[in-house]
């Protein structure tokens, strides 16, 4: 059994593994593996190489292909496409590792042992990083434990919270997370069963997934309106339950969106008055993730949205709703939100309101 991480996790093993030391992660499709992998790296200005090895029936596309050599009459392999010629170190992203031909699985072992393939060494300082599938839904192929053992093990299982900051980060139409706060089951794959299939698929049943959320968000963003065929649409990427529950959630939005409570206080208190606590724990996590990517307001515009915030903790302890200033509380000693908490609580009115439920958390 491998220790579950979630993705801050990831990121600091992957900031604290050694070069030399392989990682292996087990989860399903669609979590953003390989996006955290590329884009951790590229801020260290290492180029990564990924192979979808599930897909792949040659191995001469990871190894290069076998040619004489003309000067000594041996056979040897030519450097394949991705092969590093300026001698820097690089990623090698092995996805789907338990998904690959026994003769694609054979070429990885000496990978993972010595750097080497075919012969040749990657440059001193590269790293190696596999990803296998896990559930009955995929046509997997055991692997050797001698395979196994050459990675330190990992089952990557990031968190709702952690898709929500990813999500709110890159822009994610409103209307997308908003659903996934109040649906949290409907982010990742339900386990399949087939009994619930209907008889016309064939036994194919489309799930929802992080990934095939962006699409809906990217399907949405420019619509004002989302009419009956966009929800046909949006089903035929998340599956008929969660584009029919989606459809239902449209017909609830809140009454404020952070942006409005953030920067204009003052029109928007009076809306407050509406909201019950459940409504005012999902504005809490709305404002957090607004307030999580500071692209949201202008630097002249910061005093506002501190002040503004303030204001709504005053109008939350004044209609003693103590439980969501205790939420808000809760949600800044996560280690998700310290950028926020570093904003917030510099502020001394702020701090003095949140003190009392930040002492209790720690109790």
């Amino acid at each position: 059994m491998a220790i579950k991480i979630d993705v801050q996790e990831f990121l600091e093993i992957l900031n604290l593994t050694p070069p030399e030391q392989n990682i292996m992660l087990i989860g399903r499709h669609g979590l953003g593996k390989s996006q955290i992998i590329t884009q951790f790296y590229q801020k260290k200005k290492m180029r990564v190489v990924a192979f979808f090895l599930g897909q792949m029936s040659d191995p001469g596309d990871l190894i290069g292909l076998m040619h004489k050599d003309l000067q000594t009459g041996h056979a040897e392999f030519l450097p394949p496409y991705w092969w590093p010629t300026d001698n820097k170190p690089i990623v090698l992203f092995l996805d789907e590792l338990n998904r690959a031909r026994p003769e694609i699985l054979q070429s990885v072992q000496d990978l993972t042992l010595n750097k080497t393939l075919a012969g040749k060494k990657l440059p001193q300082g590269s790293i190696i990083i596999s990803a296998v599938n896990e559930g009955d839904e995929y046509q997997l192929t055991d692997l050797d434990p001698a395979l196994v053992s050459r990675f330190n093990l990992y089952e990557f299982a990031p968190t709702v919270e952690d898709w929500l900051l990813w999500a709110t980060a890159h822009d994610l139409d409103d209307r997308v997370t908003t659903f996934i706060q109040k649906n949290h089951h409907f982010l990742d794959p339900e386990e399949p069963n087939s009994k619930e299939l209907p008889t016309f698929t064939s036994g194919l049943n489309k799930t929802p997934d992080r990934r095939a959320w962006e699409k809906v968000s990217n399907l949405i963003k420019p619509l004002e309106v989302i009419e009956d065929i966009h929800i046909k649409i949006i089903a035929g990427i998340v599956g008929i339950k969660a584009a029919m529950n989606f459809k239902k959630s449209l017909e609830t939005t809140l009454a404020i969106s952070p942006d409005q409570l953030l920067l204009n206080f003052n029109k928007t208190k009076t809306k407050l008055k509406l909201l019950k606590l459940k409504d005012l724990v999902l504005l809490n996590e709305q404002i957090v993730f607004w307030l999580n990517n500071s692209s949201n307001y202008k630097p002249e515009q910061k005093d506002t949205v501190l002040k503004n915030f303030h204001q709504y903790l005053v109008y939350l302890k004044k209609a003693k709703q103590t439980e969501a200033v205790a939420h808000v509380a809760s949600m800044l000693e996560s280690d998700n939100f310290q950028k926020v908490a570093g904003l917030l609580l510099v502020e001394d009115d702020i701090l003095k309101e949140l003190t009392e439920y930040i002492r209790n958390i720690k109790l």
